[in-house]
């Protein structure tokens, strides 16, 4: 069964440009994985600190494989002075039969 989630945070106020920048070379990473199915990262139109990241992966292996790349540690070290959350927000999605 597919792994469906969606990240959220928001950037510090200043920071938005940073925070583009480390979420679209780690995206590039993350697409590079056997898989990931979609990285797909969105700003809200009303506010654009807002970060939302849509992530599909094509199983639970594939999510824990995810989970344990060393660049993903990277990033979150990163991002986490750059957002006022302590870290991204996960929401785990299912969908509608």
């Amino acid at each position: 069964m597919k792994k469906t989630l969606l990240a959220e945070f928001t950037a510090r106020e200043g920071a938005q440009d940073e925070v583009a920048r480390l979420l679209l070379a780690y995206g590039r990473k993350v697409r590079e994985e056997d898989g990931n199915l979609a990285f797909d990262v969105y700003t809200k139109a009303s506010s654009p600190r807002a970060y939302w990241i849509f992530e599909v992966y094509q199983d639970e292996d594939a999510f824990q494989q995810h989970l344990g790349a060393s660049y993903g540690a990277e990033f979150n070290t990163a991002l986490a002075p750059l957002i006022e959350e302590d870290a991204s927000v996960l929401t785990f999605l299912d969908p509608v039969a």
